[in-house]
């Protein structure tokens, strides 16, 4: 039997939001790789912010939560590493980035260790 989570299925509104936050992440690492840095600055805020959003939309779903959270991280670390790259002339900084990196894979790690574990207590 299916459990509760699995049932939910995220309305089509808020799939359309991660349609545009994808739209919104490639135009920032757009901006990056052709080195337009006001553009990619104001990027960023679409972006995190559409991300948080869809972390919002998602809370009752244990597994988008925690992978969205993940996301959230990711795109943080890789908006920091990005203005590290744009506006410091210390390449040490964006080392930094490691930390939301690592964050992220946390929460993903905790979300597939419990998944492990609940499927084992289930056979």
């Amino acid at each position: 039997m299916p459990q509760k989570e699995e049932l939910y299925q995220i309305p089509l509104r808020y799939r359309k939001i991660e349609n545009l936050h994808i739209v919104f992440w490639l135009i920032k690492d757009l901006c990056w790789v052709m080195l337009w840095k006001p553009l990619g600055l104001i990027m960023i805020i679409p972006t995190i912010g559409a991300s948080l959003l869809i972390t919002w939309q998602t809370r009752a779903i244990k597994s988008e939560l925690l992978h969205n959270v993940a996301v959230v991280f990711w795109i943080t670390a890789n908006a920091y590493w990005m203005l590290s790259e744009f506006y410091s002339k210390n390449e040490s900084l964006r080392y930094y980035a490691v930390i939301p990196f690592t964050i992220g894979i946390i929460t993903i790690g905790y979300y597939y260790t419990g998944l492990m574990f609940s499927n084992k207590r289930k056979s």
